[in-house]
C-alpha cells in the first residue's frame, strides 16, 4: 500500500511545519511501514539550526519516525484514528537512539519502522531512518494513545 501527502494528511493531524512525511511507499498495516521526508532548504529549523552549516535536528528525526509509525499502526478497523480530534497519539519513549550523520538539505529521508508491539493505549517500534542507503538513525520508540476529554 502506498500513500500520497493527501492520504497522509486525513491520517495524520499534524500540519506545516510539523508534517514531517511527505509520501508512503511501502506499508503493512499493524507490521511495517516505508516512508520519504524530502529535506529541503526550505524547512524553517534550517534558519537557526544552522545558519552557515544546516543539519536537520535529530529530534525531528525522531518525530518523523514516530509519525511514519502513526500511520501503519492503526490502518484498518483497530478504530483508532491519530488524527482524531477526540484522540491524541504521543511519543513518550526513546530507547538506544543513535545518529550516525548529519541529515542536510536536498537529502531524501527514508523513514522505516516494524512494530513490536501495538495495543489500544501502547505502541513500541524498532525504526531506522537512511539517506541513499546509509544509515542516520535508529531508535527503539513507544508511543501511547489517549481520549482527550472535553
Amino acid at each position: 500500500m502506498e500513500l500520497d501527502i493527501k492520504q497522509i494528511m486525513e491520517r495524520l493531524p499534524h500540519r506545516y511545519p510539523m508534517l514531517l512525511v511527505d509520501r508512503v511507499l511501502e506499508m503493512v498495516p499493524g507490521k511495517h511501514i516505508v516512508a520519504i521526508k524530502n529535506v529541503t532548504l526550505n524547512e524553517p529549523f534550517f534558519t537557526g539550526h544552522f545558519p552557515h552549516h544546516p543539519v536537520m535536528p535529530g529530534v525531528l528525526i525522531i518525530e518523523a519516525l514516530a509519525q511514519a509509525s502513526a500511520l501503519f499502526s492503526f490502518e484498518g478497523d483497530s478504530g483508532v484514528n491519530p488524527a482524531n480530534p477526540k484522540m491524541a497519539y504521543y511519543l513518550v519513549g526513546v530507547d538506544q537512539a543513535r545518529f550516525r550523520r548529519p541529515v542536510v538539505p536536498g537529502d531524501q529521508l527514508r523513514l522505516e519502522s516494524t512494530a513490536e508491539k501495538i495495543s489500544r493505549s501502547i505502541c513500541k517500534y524498532a525504526t531506522r531512518a537512511t539517506v541513499d542507503g546509509q544509515l542516520v538513525a535508529e531508535a527503539k520508540i513507544m508511543c501511547a494513545i489517549r481520549i482527550l476529554e472535553d
